[in-house]
């Protein structure tokens, strides 16, 4: 079964599709200094929970980038229900065929995402041409807690870097973190679990579903990596970056 549709299976009863707290989505929103007339652009969308967060706690407008057909259909369907559909759009594109006015937004953000421009440097270099010069951006990205990851599983989490080493990037690349929000423990186990949760019922809604076994392999592959590696190895932050201005 191909990723997209698994996202679809396991995410059907989250919200948020990333380790973290509707309190932590609104403190990384206003640390970032969000308020009426923000226009905020947001890749990889998903469901549009954070920005109806952000839309009804501090009245910003903007738009939603998002791949997936169903994701779309959630979020319009929970921006119409919270009357913000005049402010907000989401747009079905990928994010780096999106064709956006360059510089015309307060906030860019990509929350688990960077994988769509190669990475944490890619990510903040692919955004800065949608913000403002004094704009800000806000990435959710994974990190190791410990450089003594097991090197099995390191070797296929090329991209991940340490705490440090996403400093030392978002300096090269002109930014400084200004405020970061992490994942607690606790947001680690609700967001796995809420993917086992969505995984296992669609097995059990559909025994004779032709990929049907992919679904059962990819739960299985999710736990024991989690269970093995994931909770002691990963960390994930929402990381506030604001450009240099030395």
């Amino acid at each position: 079964m191909e990723f997209l549709k698994l996202k679809d299976i396991s995410e059907r009863h989250m919200e948020l599709i990333n380790p973290t707290s509707t309190e932590k989505v609104l403190k990384i929103g206003q640390m970032a200094g969000m308020r009426p007339g923000w226009r905020v652009i947001d890749f990889g969308s998903g469901f549009g929970e954070a920005l109806m967060l952000w839309g009804e706690q501090f009245g910003i407008g903007g738009v939603g980038i998002e791949v997936r057909e169903y994701a779309c259909y959630r979020a319009r369907q929970k921006l119409a229900e919270h009357g913000l559909m005049d402010r907000i759009e989401i747009i079905r594109s990928s994010a780096t065929d999106y064709h956006f006015e360059p510089h015309s937004f307060d906030a860019a953000v990509c929350m688990g995402a960077s994988f769509l421009w190669g990475g944490f440097a890619g990510t903040i270099r692919a955004m800065r041409e949608v913000i403002k010069p004094v704009g800000k951006l806000i990435i959710g990205e994974p990190y190791w807690v410990t450089d003594e990851t097991p090197p099995e599983w390191a070797q296929n989490q090329s991209d991940v870097r340490t705490e440090l080493q996403l400093l030392q990037l978002a300096r090269a690349e002109g930014y400084d973190i200004e405020y970061l929000v992490r994942a607690s423990p606790d947001d680690w186990d609700r967001y796995e679990a809420s993917n086992w949760y969505g995984l296992l019922n669609w097995i059990e809604e559909n025994p004779d579903h032709p990929e049907r076994q992919d679904v059962i392999d990819e739960l299985h592959h999710s736990q024991e990596e989690y269970f093995r590696f994931g909770r002691k190895y990963f960390g994930w932050a929402m990381f506030l970056l604001n450009p240099v201005k030395y």
